[in-house]
């Protein structure tokens, strides 16, 4: 088995409820969506990085890990396009008694599912339809997978939480329409955390349209929380 790794460096994690904590990221390569506010472009082209064997995966982990990592995150790219090899580094992780945590879109729910054993956090990026991940045409099922995974992860007894990005296109009432959705599926008591993510550097949303998009929220999930990209403002990957 071969694996296309665009990336593997330790870094201060910047985002979601673990923010702050000494992280090893292993950036997959490839990515087929359109999201406009990407923030790992390069990573994006399928033939971007390199290829090694699964065994030599292992090796660079264990080249890059550092003494008192917290948890190894499992980024991409999107990871789920590269699931067996997911699987198989998280393995690997879990076996040296370290954390592992995937990020993800969740659009494909099989692909997750192979994966979700081997992950101890797991973070759910439900995607708004301004994102232009994907068109509208796809886009009810790019949601009817991401709930799925979110059952998936709830039931598994996974620590799990829900990531949403925001930027001034994000509509509220489709939001609203998101959020509906969601809690239909799971209840807030199964949730470790619910962040809305603003826009950094392109489309940044305002102040009163972030408070706008927590308030939709609270009254589903009282503990949600607005956080930024964090790495950023200390110059972090």
């Amino acid at each position: 088995m071969k694996v296309r790794l665009f990336e593997i460096f330790t870094s201060v994690e910047g985002e979601g409820i673990l923010y702050g904590t000494k992280t090893l990221f292993v950036r997959l390569a490839g990515c087929p969506f359109t999201c406009f506010y990407c923030d790992s472009l390069e990573a994006l082209p399928m033939d971007s990085g390199n290829e090694y064997s699964i065994q030599e995966s292992y090796n660079l982990i264990d080249k890059k890990l550092e003494d008192n990592t917290y948890k190894v995150n499992f980024t991409g790219g999107e990871p789920l396009i590269q699931y067996e090899g997911v699987l198989e580094m998280a393995k690997y992780v879990k076996s040296k008694n370290i954390p592992t945590y995937l990020e993800s879109s969740c659009y494909d729910s099989d692909k997750f599912s192979k994966v979700l054993p081997f992950i101890d956090y797991v973070k759910i990026e439900f995607k708004t339809p301004d994102s232009q991940f994907v068109d509208s045409k796809h886009y009810s099922k790019l949601i009817e997978n991401a709930l799925k995974c979110l059952q998936d992860s709830v039931e598994s007894k996974k620590t799990t939480y829900i990531k949403i990005v925001v930027s001034s296109k994000t509509e509220l009432e489709e939001f609203k329409k998101l959020l509906d959705k969601i809690f239909i599926k799971v209840s807030k008591d199964n949730l470790s955390g619910f962040i809305i993510q603003p826009t950094y550097g392109i489309a940044e949303p305002s102040l009163e349209k972030l408070l706008k998009l927590y308030d939709l929220v609270f009254p589903f999930y009282n503990e949600v929380r607005v956080i930024p990209q964090l790495h950023k403002f200390i110059g972090a990957p």
